[in-house]
């Protein structure tokens, strides 16, 4: 995978190269925007970059059970770190990246790498098991490729 990405970045050095800033500064952003859609879908879907599925949410046990409640559907993992004021695009002329900054970004890592961390703030640990949240795929690489061509065919 990584000699994939070292021939796209030597391919498409060449060609942005060339290209005045501001329109390297638009490219840019237009492949992080992509790539953040990409991966908020993946997230959506509860799959991890290379296609498996999450694993499975651990059972949380009822902890009343009133007849004649209505009970809840389970939300989907991740619903608020999917969102963009959480999954961002750090972008300028010369490189862009997506992912999670500030405090959501330790969280994000936990979650994604599979470390142990508290479940509530005074509560018990707990090992969570790995989601990758973010990756790079060949699929990617073949997006970027795509609008790098169509960028310069914008700009002729």
């Amino acid at each position: 995978m990584s000699d994939d990405l070292q021939r796209l970045e030597e391919w498409a050095g060449a060609l942005i190269a060339k290209l005045q800033p501001a329109q390297r500064r638009q490219l840019v952003r237009k492949v992080a925007n992509d790539l953040r859609r990409e991966h908020a879908r993946l997230i959506a879907q509860q799959v991890a970059p290379d296609g498996t599925p999450y694993p499975a949410r651990k059972n949380r046990k009822e902890l009343r059970s009133k007849s004649g409640r209505i009970k809840r559907q389970k939300a989907a993992m991740f619903g608020k770190l999917r969102t963009n004021t959480y999954l961002q695009i750090r972008a300028d002329a010369d490189q862009a990246s997506v992912g999670f900054f500030g405090k959501v970004a330790r969280i994000a890592r936990v979650h994604h790498e599979g470390l142990p961390d508290k479940v509530a703030p005074r509560g018990p640990n707990y090992k969570y098991p790995a989601r990758p949240l973010l990756g790079f795929t060949t699929t990617d690489a073949a997006k970027i490729r795509e609008l790098l061509l169509e960028h310069l065919q914008e700009a002729r």
